[in-house]
């Protein structure tokens, strides 16, 4: 059974998570990347937390290449920050988590997803708009174009 985030819990501590991630384009205006996470059954984007010392932008392109393997990324622009809430069941904790996407042109390469999904998609954005599951996801779609 999927593993789904539990509604926030106002009688819980809070902590703040931030992570940086990318809407990846196979070429200038090509199809955007979506990897399907086993666990929850979801289709997403690469993302993930900002290591100490890291920029935004450095952390987005770490975990894009972590993720999915590609390397030959380039950041064409920022597409801002989002910010959700969840409860966190196995910490007990709320959790606040901002989240700065990019939209970032691969230029070749093969994906091999990390362990965390089991298969991958290059699908046009509007495709990507029905698949993803929260709508932050799809706000930052939306700034693609």
């Amino acid at each position: 059974m999927a593993k789904r985030s539990l509604p926030y819990d106002p009688q819980k501590a809070t902590t703040v998570e931030l992570a940086a991630g990318g809407i990846v384009r196979k070429g200038p205006r090509g199809p955007v990347l979506l990897l399907h996470e086993r666990e929850e059954g979801r289709w997403t984007f690469p993302k993930g937390h900002v290591e100490p010392g890291e920029t935004l932008e450095a952390a987005a392109l770490r975990e894009i290449r972590e993720e999915s393997g590609l390397s030959q990324l380039s950041v064409t622009r920022d597409l801002g920050e989002f910010t959700y809430r969840f409860f966190h069941p196995v910490h007990g904790t709320n959790v606040i988590k901002v989240i700065t996407f990019f939209e970032v042109e691969s230029k070749g390469g093969v994906v091999t997803v990390e362990d965390l999904f089991d298969s991958y998609r290059w699908v046009p954005p509007e495709e990507a708009f029905g698949l993803v599951r929260y709508d932050s996801e799809r706000q930052v779609l939306q700034r693609v174009g």
